[in-house]
């Protein structure tokens, strides 16, 4: 077995620049795609139904096409459609944030959903206004009852983010593709790649089931 990691250590302080890139997109790709993700949840459960029809719509197209695909037509369309020269970093942030809106809000949907009616009713019945509610009972209650979705969406973003790579963004997989045609040690640039995603993947786990202990405590 042909194996020397001796070759890639020269090239490890630039891994810290690929770290940092995918951690500021994963950050502002979980942003996005949460906060367009609770208005969309709040567009379905709307009693206007040309705007439920919109939010299904959306939901349904981002969720049946493969994400790269999304990707591409941000990236690539987006100049010719608009004559705006988007930047890798913004398209993946977009692509992404967009895509993991729709898987968001039917977590929140269904979350919302889950909260007993009957809080619903006491409120109104104290003159409670629909906004008050929302905002202050059924919104933290279902954000709590899907917070283990929420950090598995965030996981995913984090791992789906090695597909950037493919428009050029220097992320942490971009780092390994220029080590490896620098040194052709494919296997040792890669396996440093998914050690990297590995750390962070359990660093956001930790993180995730320390939200999860302090949500049951509060309860």
């Amino acid at each position: 077995m042909d194996l020397d990691y001796s070759r890639i250590v020269p090239y490890l302080p630039l891994l810290k620049n690929g770290i940092i890139m995918t951690i500021k997109f994963t950050v502002w790709s979980t942003i996005l795609g949460f906060v367009w993700g609770v208005l969309l949840s709040l567009i379905k459960i709307s009693p206007f139904k040309p705007l439920a029809w919109f939010g299904k719509a959306y939901t349904s197209f981002f969720r049946g096409t493969p994400l790269l695909v999304q990707l591409m037509l941000i990236y690539f369309a987006t100049p010719q459609l608009t004559g705006y020269n988007i930047s890798a970093l913004q398209a993946g942030v977009l692509a992404f944030g967009l895509n993991s809106a729709a898987y968001i809000s039917e977590s929140i949907r269904g979350g919302i959903l889950s909260v007993d009616k009957g809080q619903r009713e006491a409120a109104m019945a104290l003159g409670v206004s629909k906004l008050r509610i929302m905002k202050d009972i059924i919104l933290p209650q279902a954000l709590k009852n899907i917070l283990p979705s929420l950090v598995n969406e965030s996981i995913s973003l984090l791992k789906d983010s090695s597909m950037v790579a493919i428009i050029g963004v220097g992320d942490t997989l971009r780092w390994a593709q220029q080590v490896q045609a620098k040194t052709f040690r494919a296997f040792e640039a890669f396996i440093a790649a998914a050690l990297v995603y590995y750390v962070m993947v359990m660093v956001l786990t930790v993180i995730g089931s320390y939200l999860e202990r302090r949500a049951r405590v509060s309860d």
